[in-house]
């Protein structure tokens, strides 16, 4: 039997350090971490987040053309402040401080830090000192940027030079006299400094000398090879959802392997509506994948029967999926490998990376424990991406704007927007009610200005009046938000007609509902999900 093969649990070795330039981000517990290697990603140049603690021999180990120290929430005299190996300052590469960053990377080289006289935190104006800086190259002497922060550096000392001050911090901006290293007290990688991707281009292409050649088409053909030596002729066993990155799995893999490759999409009843459909159109037309569809709705919704509790929907779903997926991959003896959709966001805050973050923020939604269930060696051929990034590598691979654009939906599926009992009724007009949201958003030409549209189906009952009857139905909510990187949100302004629109549709279309409210809540407090 396949789960009684137990291979040596290992991940593509697709490093995109293998381009020659990477900067690293050391993370103090910043919540812009990810912000920040997205920002230098941008630049075409590949970026990793590694633990505040690295070595400097781990370091010169990575190769890094510079190093940027993240911001934190501590204060850097605080005796549990998270530090970084003073060595890295004698390394020679170039460094770039923001916040907490460069009040650690000034304290660590002679200047004194205390908590400043006054606060700044919002937008405030710049002033750059004269004279020829590259880290300020093509900005104008004035310019606003983004502070948060209550600590500042007090007295420079000698190794320092100011390059930057605003009315309350004179030193906003610093340099070292004779080593690579900077410091900015306010945060370039947010929108709320206009200049600030230009302060990290000119960091990363003339300070660090970067180049700028990591682009997803190299990332693509790098990948692709990655997977043949690894794989050879051996079989891979993919998992699809529907959603779009374990559809750019698939397609990696597809290009990679071909017919060694076997896509398995569990039908478990909680899918949206029409989920099925497209990745069995997409991947039977446009790949000509071996695609196994398993239609397991029925034994998903006996399993769920009287739950209400969210993190025992979750379980559930999860033990279920993995006695589904084991009966379809039973088969395929001779597959000795399991394709996942991990993320990069997915590594760090799970901890799986020994150079990531120390502190695990959420078990691995995707992993699940399915790989050691089945014996089967794991492959992550996206787990150095971010979402943007997954989905510019699906358009360069072929998959159709309607899957690479999709938003995210929840592993457990309908069941946690689902609140109360899951039953075939009530997912059935939750699929309705949500299919009518994203139809009109998509019509409004809204869905690829918002991050997260979707309906969500109460266990609350209101009164109501359809004709000359008194009816007493149960509540539709609908959700829309706009993020960057899903741990915090904005709830989205849609248009009144819009929502008129939805709502209108949704109570004459969707049997039992006659009231139709929308959240307003952001992240945080409240979370993206209802669960």
């Amino acid at each position: 039997m396949i789960a009684n093969r137990r291979l040596p649990m290992n991940t593509l070795p697709n490093r995109t350090t293998l381009t020659g330039e990477s900067i690293l981000v050391l993370d103090f517990g910043s919540q812009y971490a990810q912000l920040i290697a997205r920002r230098v990603r941008e630049q075409n140049v590949f970026c990793e987040i590694v633990r505040n603690d690295i070595s400097a021999d781990r370091v010169l180990e990575l190769n890094p053309k510079g190093l940027i120290l993240s911001g934190g929430p501590s204060s850097v005299y605080e005796s549990q402040a998270p530090q970084c190996d003073p060595k890295i300052f004698q390394l020679g590469l170039p460094v770039l401080g923001i916040c907490y960053g460069m009040q650690l990377a000034c304290q660590a080289l002679g200047s004194d830090i205390d908590a400043g006289t006054a606060r700044e935190y919002g937008r405030i104006s710049l002033h750059i000192s004269p004279g020829t800086n590259p880290l300020f190259a093509n900005i104008s002497e004035q310019t606003t940027v983004w502070m948060s922060h209550g600590d500042q550096v007090l007295n420079l000392g000698k190794e320092f030079v100011s390059l930057g001050t605003t009315p309350t911090c004179p030193f906003a901006a610093v340099k070292h006299q004779t080593l690579p290293v900077y410091g900015l007290q306010f945060h370039p990688e947010v929108t709320h400094t206009p200049d600030g991707s230009t302060i990290l281009h000119n960091f990363l292409h003339q300070v660090c000398q970067c180049q700028g050649n990591w682009k997803m088409d190299s990332f693509a053909e790098t990948t692709i090879e990655g997977i043949k030596e690894k794989v050879g002729n051996r079989r891979v066993i993919c998992g699809l959802s529907g959603g779009v990155d374990s559809a750019v799995t698939a397609a990696l893999l597809d290009r990679a392997i071909g017919k060694q490759l076997i896509c398995i999409l569990v039908d478990n009843g909680l899918l949206r509506q029409g989920e099925v459909e497209l990745v069995t159109d997409t991947f039977n037309q446009h790949f000509k994948t071996d695609l196994h569809v398993s239609d397991a709705a029925d034994r998903f919704l006996k399993a769920l029967d009287s739950v209400v509790d969210p993190q025992e929907k979750r379980r559930i779903i999860g033990h279920s999926f993995i006695d589904v997926f084991r009966e379809e991959a039973e088969p395929y003896s001779d597959a000795e490998f399991l394709a996942q959709g991990t993320l990069y966001p997915d590594v760090i805050e799970s901890g799986a990376s020994a150079d990531g973050p120390a502190a695990t923020i959420k078990l691995h939604h995707n992993v699940g424990g399915l790989p050691e269930e089945l014996g089967l060696t794991l492959v992550e051929p996206l787990r150095d991406l971010f979402k943007d990034e997954v989905r510019r590598l699906g358009s360069r691979l072929g998959l159709p704007d309607e899957m690479i654009w999709r938003h995210p939906f929840p592993g457990p599926g309908l069941a946690v927007r689902c609140l109360g009992a899951v039953t075939r009724d009530r997912l059935e007009r939750l699929r309705l009610a949500d299919a009518i949201v994203v139809e009109e958003i998509r019509r409004a030409k809204l869905y690829r200005q918002t991050s997260q549209v979707f309906a969500v189906l109460l266990p609350v009952q209101s009164v109501g009046v359809m004709g000359d009857a008194r009816t007493y139905s149960e509540v539709i909510a609908i959700r829309a938000v706009e993020t960057e990187d899903f741990m915090t949100a904005d709830w989205v302004r849609l248009p009144y007609e819009v929502l008129a629109v939805i709502s209108s549709r949704i109570i004459n279309e969707v049997p039992d509902t006659s009231r139709v409210v929308y959240d307003i809540s952001s992240k945080p407090p409240a979370t993206i999900e209802w669960e």
